[in-house]
């Protein structure tokens, strides 16, 4: 059975017409920065998520949205307890 913050994310891609992919990482693991050609939806699931953006860091738990446009530099720490998180591109 879904989570009620998965549950959320699918119903607001279906709604967006985007196809999300669902991933995760370990507690602590560091994402360099680095950007995307297109427009990032990311919604964290479960756990936390700090991503580092030119215009401050934004931590993410569950249920929380975060879009980013694209080329966007970013990199993003994840929490102690680990993450998984859904996202899809905007083209």
């Amino acid at each position: 059975m879904s989570t009620r913050p998965e549950t959320l994310a699918r119903n607001v891609f279906a709604a967006e017409g985007l196809t999300p992919q669902t991933w995760s990482s370990d507690p602590g693991f560091v994402y360099g920065e680095h950007q995307h050609p297109y427009h990032k939806v990311l919604f964290c699931i479960s756990g936390s998520i700090t991503f580092h953006t030119p215009d401050g860091d934004v931590r993410l738990t569950p249920g929380d949205r975060l879009d980013l446009p694209p080329n966007t530099p970013h990199g993003a720490t994840v929490g102690l307890e680990g993450v998984r998180c859904m996202e899809a591109p905007r083209n």
